[in-house]
C-alpha cells in the first residue's frame, strides 16, 4: 500500500487544531506549559546553584556568603539560560547548535574550575563538552528538521 508523503510547496495534513492528525493530544493549556517551563528552569538554576555552593566550600560549614555565591551563581544561571533559548530560536540550525554547545561547556567549566584545578584542565573540559553538546545538537537538527528548519512531525 503507498502513501503519500508531503512534498516541498504541498502542505501537510493537520486537523482542526493546526496540528497534524496523528500528534499527540495536547492535555494541558498553554499557560500551564509556560509555568511548567519556567519552574523547571529555575530548579535547574538552584540545582546549579547548589552544587557551585558545595564545591566551593569544599566540605566546610555553610556560610551567610556560601549561601549568597549560590543564589547569585543560580540568578547567574537562570538569566543566561533565559537569553540563550531566546536568542537560539532566532538562529539557524548551526549557530542554534553551536550557542547551546558553549552554554553547556561554560556551565561545565565554572563547576570544574571550582574545584581547584589547574585552568588549562577546565578550558580543555569545557571545550571537550561544548564540542560534544555541538555535534549532538548538529546532528539532532539535521535529522529532525526539513531544508528550511522547521521540524518534522
Amino acid at each position: 500500500m503507498a502513501h503519500a508523503i508531503p512534498t516541498t510547496g504541498t502542505p501537510a495534513k493537520t486537523g482542526a487544531s493546526g496540528r497534524p492528525p496523528n500528534a499527540l493530544p495536547d492535555v494541558f493549556s498553554e499557560r500551564t506549559h509556560v509555568v511548567a517551563r519556567w519552574t523547571l528552569l529555575v530548579m535547574a538554576g538552584l540545582v546549579y546553584g547548589y552544587w557551585a555552593a558545595s564545591i566551593s566550600r569544599r566540605g566546610g560549614p555553610v556560610t551567610g556568603w556560601n549561601l549568597l555565591f549560590g543564589f547569585m551563581t543560580a540568578l547567574a544561571f537562570v538569566v543566561l539560560y533565559a537569553v540563550v533559548r531566546a536568542l537560539a530560536q532566532r538562529l539557524p540550525r548551526e549557530g542554534h547548535a553551536v550557542l547551546w554547545g558553549a552554554f553547556a561547556g561554560s556551565a561545565v567549566g565554572f563547576l570544574y574550575s571550582r574545584s581547584g584545578v589547574a585552568m588549562f584542565t577546565c578550558v580543555l573540559v569545557s571545550l571537550l563538552v561544548a564540542a560534544a553538546v555541538t555535534g549532538a545538537l548538529f546532528y539532532r537538527y539535521y535529522t529532525c528538521e526539513d531544508a528550511e528548519g522547521h521540524r518534522i512531525a
